[in-house]
């Protein structure tokens, strides 16, 4: 079979008892033995229409259209199996399982329920023995090969801790049918509950754990993460996965009703069934109980009895053989200690979401699906509410919990009337399961879990800690969190306790310094708590003074030699900074607005946040009242800026003209300076050069005099972008060769790819395709670091042109498509000097190929994101 099967499917799963011993033992020997295998169990598989999507060592995967063909399948590979002999290593023996089910399949893979279902089916036979579910059961009964039949082994529960399965074991001449007991849950001590639903995803989770569990030298691991994430649920099944690695068998101790410490050893007491001796302290009894045992424990909720850590040290040095996994929302510890933290579920973008099938392979939205459909069985992913879900889950980070009690919802709530009801997630997230215990059937329980177990520092720190937006550095919280110095607690202290609680994470931002975020779930229940302290206004008002005071120590910096290293301090506080700005405009900070504003414009301009940054400035200046200002002309020359980058000329040109005269008003001679060249920007626009010229030569002593160094390289390239637009190429270049100069000495990255830029204009209208093709790579890779998306664009479109004009006419249509995809997700428009170029250009590289071949191409660089678009044209440029 050519093509996979899809609907509903048989699954074949086998693999080779003992294969590891053999292995290490007959290593070549194996390796021709392994080749045999594959070769029966391939010729078994085709032979019947089955479709092999995996192989795993020495284990197959294979789906069948039908059941019937998978049983004559497994029959024929068992009987071609036995019949070798094996020679020195002895007989090969396989195990093999199969199922039926409903799943997604996808690039030849298969997703879903069923394929985990066979796969714990399968461990727990053993070599040489055929086991069947009552699905398939029911489908092969009256269609078995000849002379088989289906011995009933009852019902069993299998390591997924759902329901029990009912099991039939395949007898038939020429196979063994006597085999020791399977190996289920029902046939090792334990007490692991049963679960009302398979576990979704983790799979990454379950193999990382399970194998950090299995070492020799690893005796305690510890699932830290915050409330819902999980924890419990990932126990559970690491407990059922490694059960037949412990003869003694593997126990579950709930200790979320103790907060006392020392009772946690008569709790595992009472659970193994250990009793008390009245010669014996309680914990050398269970000592005694514990040394000789193969046992895996695992204690759950460990984060209220913490002190109790030493205790798990103590009886694990008494015992070789025990293993201890703990759940907690914080780490114990001690020596020996493994943390493992358990993340939260994957996420489709909801910005670039796939199609619904592989969307519906995201962890956290093949949560929310198979909860919903447990609530409402007619419930189903749709093109119309595949945004909505996916934005649910992302808003919800991906956390268990919050997504069970969002599904839980859908009788009532279809996801899009679901999403606009999740700014008060709080109140909105509640009713779980009744029988899950208390904490767990609301969030905001979940979150006060933790909460109330902090002491009273730790408390302050988490609410002030509110404040922020989008992350927080450990300068940033001293400033705001500790502003007068009244935090009960160190501030570094506080977030490293906070942060192995797991209401904090850490992670890298800009030049390496941590810093620290919230899952927005607790950032709400924060905010909440720093509202009934009553120290909101005053946080946000030390909040907004201390990214005023950043924003406008970048300022300079962004068109210096360290602006890279600043351009991404700025993007990693942008969420910080405009939660400032919402603060100041709304109580009547017009002065902080407009400063906060003007300082933040170069920064919007570069990184094309266009539209945004345009309203923010002209919220502030509505704002702001007319008084001649500084701040005031600032914002107006930033807005200005921006309006021109939008091909709004004639708002640009009213506002450059108002900050003009207003610098000059104020006697400010480098406002005056800086606005003159923007006059002459927008004068090009309008391609009025006479005026661009007189402004731009008015603007460049007064730059030479305040020692601009940066501004006098960016005038010299615009008055040769003047001389190259009226054909004078020798003045264009020298023009332009000077401010490379200048621009390379100051480190102004920006500047020095607008000048490369008019440098590949010049030697494209040369047909020097070599020199401008270095120039024009060159600004890309600039931009690119800087991030400077328009600057991208337009460098790909330079390279665009240049590939027309040497006739590479594909490479042409794909570097103008990509050009043109980012401009439209810039909501950016072309400056009017260069857009003659463009279209020139454009129309001649089109007229090389065919329609349909262009718009094939220019496709797929439009399909491109912004990285894929950089690579492809370094490479083929």
């Amino acid at each position: 079979m050519t093509n996979p099967p899809s609907g509903t499917i048989t699954f074949l799963f086998t693999d080779i008892e003992g294969s590891t011993k053999r292995w290490e033992q007959h290593p070549v020997l194996m390796n021709s033995a392994l080749a045999h295998h594959d070769s029966l169990l391939r010729q078994a598989i085709e032979a019947q229409g089955g479709y092999i999507f995996k192989t795993m060592g020495d284990a197959f995967c294979a789906a069948f259209s039908t059941a019937p063909n998978a049983l004559n399948a497994a029959c024929e590979a068992q009987r071609a199996l036995y019949a070798e002999d094996g020679g020195e290593i002895g007989a090969i023996r396989v195990r093999m399982a199969l199922h039926t089910g409903n799943v997604v399949e996808r690039d030849g893979d298969y997703f879903g329920p069923p394929v985990n279902r066979v796969a714990r089916l399968l461990s727990t036979g053993h070599g040489g023995q055929t086991l069947l579910s009552q699905p398939t059961f029911e489908l092969v009964r009256d269609n078995l090969p000849p002379h088989a039949e289906l011995l009933d082994m009852g019902e069993h529960r299998l390591k997924d801790l759902t329901r029990p399965e009912h099991i039939f074991q395949l007898v038939a001449p020429d196979l063994p049918a006597d085999f020791p007991p399977l190996k289920t849950l029902d046939n090792r001590p334990n007490n692991l509950p049963i679960e009302r639903s398979d576990i979704i995803g983790r799979e990454r989770e379950l193999d990382a754990a399970g194998r950090l569990l299995l070492r020799d030298n690893v005796g305690l691991v510890t699932l830290t993460g915050p409330g819902g994430t999980g924890k419990t649920r990932l126990a559970l099944q690491l407990a059922a996965n490694l059960l037949d690695q412990f003869k003694d068998g593997v126990f579950f101790v709930n200790l979320a009703p103790i907060t006392d410490a020392s009772l946690l050893v008569p709790t595992i007491a009472q659970t193994l069934g250990v009793r008390e001796s009245g010669s014996q302290l309680p914990v050398d009894t269970l000592k005694a109980h514990l040394h000789d045992k193969q046992l895996f424990l695992v204690l759950d909720n460990f984060e209220q009895i913490v002190s109790a850590g030493p205790l798990v040290k103590e009886l694990l040095g008494g015992a070789p053989h025990l293993k201890v996994l703990i759940t907690s929302r914080e780490p114990l510890r001690v020596r020996g200690e493994h943390e493992y933290p358990v993340p939260t579920l994957a996420l489709p973008d909801p910005k670039h979401l796939p199609d619904l099938a592989a969307m519906s392979q995201y962890e956290a939205v093949a949560l929310f699906i198979q909860r919903a459909s447990e609530a409402k069985p007619d419930f189903a992913v749709t093109n119309q509410n595949a945004p909505a879900l996916a934005e649910i889950c992302t808003r919800l980070d991906g956390l268990p919990l919050a997504i069970e009690l969002a599904a839980a919802r859908i009788k009532l709530l279809p996801p899009e009337a679901m999403l606009s009801r999740l700014h008060n997630r709080m109140k909105m997230l509640t009713g779980g399961a009744r029988d899950l215990p208390e904490r767990q059937q609301t969030l905001r329980s979940t979150i006060a879990w933790s909460h109330d177990m902090l002491d009273e520092g730790e408390k302050q720190l988490f609410r002030r800690l509110a404040v922020f937006s989008g992350g927080r550095t450990l300068e940033a919280i001293e400033a705001v969190c500790n502003a007068s110095g009244d935090l009960q607690m160190d501030v570094l202290d506080g977030v490293e306790s906070l942060a192995s609680k797991s209401l904090l994470r850490q992670v890298e931002g800009a030049a390496g310094e941590p810093r620290f975020w919230m899952l927005e779930t607790i950032h709400e229940y924060a905010r909440e708590m720093l509202e009934e302290s009553g120290e909101g206004e005053e946080s946000r008002k030390q909040h907004t003074k201390y990214f005023l005071a950043l924003a406008e120590e970048a300022e300079p910096h962004l068109r210096g030699p360290e602006q890279a290293k600043w351009f991404k301090q700025v993007e990693d506080e942008h969420d910080n900074m405009r939660t400032a700005l919402g603060w100041a405009l709304e109580h009547g900070g017009t002065e902080i607005a407009l400063r906060l504003s003007g300082a933040l414009f170069w920064f919007w301009l570069i990184r094309g946040y266009l539209r945004e940054g345009s309203r923010w400035l002209e919220l502030s200046l509505a704002g702001g009242g007319s008084q001649p200002t500084s701040a005031r002309a600032l914002a107006l020359r930033g807005a200005g800026l921006l309006a021109e980058e939008q091909g709004d000329y004639e708002r640009a040109d009213t506002l450059v003209e108002e900050s003009l005269a207003l610098y000059r008003e104020l006697g400010d001679k480098q406002g005056l300076a800086k606005a003159l060249g923007n006059v002459g920007d927008i004068a090009t626009m309008y391609g009025n050069s006479a005026k661009a010229r007189e402004v731009y030569k008015e603007s460049l002593p007064l730059h030479r005099e305040l020692e601009n160094m940066d501004y006098v390289a960016n005038t010299l390239n615009n008055l040769g972008w003047i001389a190259f637009e009226q054909g004078d190429f020798e003045q264009a270049r020298t023009s332009c060769e000077e401010s490379l100069a200048l621009s390379r000495i100051v480190g102004n990255m920006r500047v020095t790819a607008e000048v490369l830029d008019t440098l590949g204009q010049v030697a494209l209208a040369q047909q020097d395709y070599e020199q401008a093709n270095l120039f024009a790579k060159e600004s890309l890779l600039i931009c690119k670091e800087i991030g400077s998306k328009r600057g991208v664009a337009q460098a790909l479109e330079l390279l665009a042109e240049i590939a027309g004009g040497q006739k590479q006419s594909l490479l042409a249509a794909r570097l103008f498509g990509a050009g043109d995809a980012l401009y439209v997700s810039l909501d950016a428009h072309r400056h009017n000097a260069t857009q003659g170029y463009y279209e020139r250009y454009l129309t001649d590289a089109r007229a090389q190929l065919d329609e349909a071949t262009w718009q094939a191409a220019w496709a797929q660089g439009r399909a491109m994101s912004m990285e894929q678009a950089v690579e492809y044209a370094l490479e083929q440029s």
